[in-house]
């Protein structure tokens, strides 16, 4: 019996989708979802990395073994966002500086790790986007262990099938179905509009509680004159 769960790769997302979602802040979606949230322990290995879209291809590595993430490795796409469930390990790194470039190499637009990484000089100067639980000298090796590729992974507490949409940035990472990541962006887009008008209201003087309507609600709860007090 093999030790290997081999599913196709997921089918490519549209550019333009993942372009609008990476005008999107994660916290944007953090306002209006509750699922899809990757634990914040999961974090950008560098914060001023841009944000960035990408297609789920899910991976699942034994503690010790880095087999399977070499052959997933040279199956990614341009656009494509490797998840790495680790399967609870959190001492063995399995991504370095070789494995970073040959994910910036594929056009990757990046990998989330449910652990630590690696060579984080190299990584950095690669350019690849990265989240992981931080750094660790001990690394995996080649021992054939084992593994799935493209079948469902757990990374930072969600659930993520291969095919899923992952928004990824300096605030976190969010993982979505694909057939809601259309509607998420449309409706990002017009929050961060919204955002934009009361930063500007903002810059011009006026008061946060004035612009969200706090202030007079907050007044007419507590004015004494209130038949209810």
């Amino acid at each position: 019996m093999s030790r290997y769960r081999i599913d196709p790769m997921p089918a490519p997302a549209d550019p333009s989708l993942l372009t609008a979602l990476e005008k999107i802040e994660t916290a944007t979606l953090g306002h209006v979802r509750l699922t899809g949230m990757v634990d914040r322990g999961i974090r950008a290995l560098d914060p001023r990395q841009p944000a960035r879209a990408g297609v789920a291809v899910t991976l699942a590595l034994p503690a010790m073994c880095s087999t399977l993430m070499h052959h997933a490795v040279s199956l990614l796409r341009p656009g494509d966002m490797l998840i790495v469930d680790r399967l609870g390990d959190d001492r063995f790194a399995c991504l370095g500086g070789a494995v970073a470039r040959a994910a910036k190499m594929a056009g990757a637009a990046g990998v989330v790790i449910d652990g630590p990484v690696t060579d984080l000089a190299e990584i950095l100067a690669e350019g690849l986007p990265v989240w992981s639980r931080g750094p660790a000298q001990l690394t995996t090796r080649r021992l054939e262990l084992g593994g799935t590729l493209n079948r469902p992974v757990s990374c930072g507490g969600v659930p993520v099938l291969a095919g899923d949409i992952v928004l990824g940035d300096a605030s976190g990472v969010v993982v979505m179905p694909a057939d809601e990541a259309a509607a998420e962006a449309e409706a990002g887009l017009a929050r961060e509009g919204r955002v934009a008008r009361t930063m500007d209201r903002l810059a011009a003087g006026e008061r946060l509680g004035d612009i969200t309507g706090v202030n007079a609600r907050i007044a007419d709860l507590t004015d004494p004159k209130d038949p209810k007090k």
